[in-house]
């Protein structure tokens, strides 16, 4: 009995292991066969490496604020009698806008003219009868105090008139109007905006780092995705006295000159400044650094083979970046020819084919495009 066993487990040992002998023969055979099997050169677009110029700046974003611009009130209550202003018109120094009614008032004011008219005359015969010592000095102060008094009422009820004509407080553009004629107008109520649009202001923030090349009278240039198109330009006029000490930023604003009125309060813009004078830099597309953290990395064509062309990959130092292209600082140098899509297949001395039909955006200056 023992002796069949033993038998039999002889017998499945010799047949386990025949399995694992052909299993592993097989597998020895296949790598043999593909180890020798060519590998498929990859498909790739490829450029020359090229210096272009780079102006060094720095970049922030802003808004507009009018030179001079207020929501205009009244300082005192009452019924709207006239309206003298369009919405959206240009208007002086000094026009009027505004008129409430002010016969009340008026008539108040006639009352109170009255009056100092009468505490005059009555002064003047006190000073001709003081002389014969008719009336004590006493009454000649009284009536004296009692006209200061009378003129004091008639200027404050002149002033309550004054307030009644809303004028404009400097030449500008008006917005919408907020009030109509027989409206109730309650003291500060506003009224209109108005808006003083040429010269305009952009105010911005810049790092404290940016203090060493920014000064008054630099140029400055804004856009606006309003105007996608447009360009401004103008010039720093102020750079604020002191640091916010929560962001470490300051503030600087600029003045342009606005006389067609397309920028206005209130708008989002982006601010460039020039920093310095030109430099050349190795530029190349975005997309053909492949960014690693030990290192950031791009594949050169070698060429050197006449048989077949490979990809080898270098280590490079980049830089700053404008639109769809990147600095490179180090690493290559100008007329190297690379890889500029179809990395992501490839390994070091990967054999590849150059298609350059579709290649990679290069735009310094890219727009969004309506597809």
């Amino acid at each position: 009995m023992i002796k069949r066993m033993l038998i039999m487990l002889v017998a499945v040992i010799v047949v386990l292991g025949g399995i694992l002998g052909f299993k592993y023969m097989n597998a020895v055979m296949t790598q043999k066969f593909l180890s020798n099997m060519p590998i498929p050169a990859q498909t790739v677009s490829s450029a020359k490496a090229e210096t272009q110029e780079w102006q060094p700046s720095d970049k922030a974003v802003g808004s507009v604020r009018a030179v001079n611009g207020s929501d205009l009130s009244s300082e005192v209550a009452g019924i709207v009698e006239s309206l003298s202003f369009e919405s959206g018109s240009d208007v002086e120094k000094g026009a009027v806008l505004v008129q409430l009614r002010a016969a009340d008032d008026i008539a108040k004011l006639h009352e109170l003219e009255a009056a100092e008219k009468l505490a005059d005359i009555t002064l003047q015969r006190d000073l001709k009868q003081v002389k014969s010592q008719a009336i004590s000095q006493a009454t000649v102060d009284a009536d004296t105090a009692t006209l200061d008094s009378d003129k004091a009422q008639v200027a404050n009820q002149q002033a309550i008139i004054d307030k009644k004509t809303i004028k404009a407080p400097f030449a500008g553009r008006l917005g919408i109007r907020a009030v109509d004629v027989g409206q109730y107008l309650a003291a500060g109520t506003m009224i209109v905006t108005l808006q003083q649009l040429d010269p305009i202001y952009v105010d911005f923030n810049l790092p404290e780092q940016s203090l060493t090349h920014v000064e008054i009278g630099q140029k400055v240039a804004v856009k606006t995705d309003a105007l996608p198109n447009m360009k401004f330009e103008g010039e720093i006029s102020a750079i604020n006295s002191k640091i916010d000490e929560a962001t470490r930023n300051i503030q600087v604003r600029a003045t342009f000159k606005n006389a067609d009125h397309k920028l206005l309060p209130g708008m989002f813009v982006g601010v460039t400044i020039d920093t310095g004078a030109p430099v050349r830099y190795i530029t190349l597309p975005q997309t053909v650094v492949t960014y690693n953290p030990y290192g950031n990395t791009i594949y050169l064509v070698d060429r050197s083979d006449t048989s077949k062309v490979v990809a080898r990959q270098t280590f490079i130092t980049v830089g700053q970046t404008r639109g769809d292209q990147i600095a490179v600082l180090s690493g290559i140098q100008e007329g190297d020819e690379v890889v500029t899509s179809g990395q992501i297949k490839l390994r070091n001395g990967a054999p590849i084919q150059i298609n350059n039909e579709i290649e990679p955006s290069n735009d310094p200056n890219p727009k969004p495009q309506d597809k």
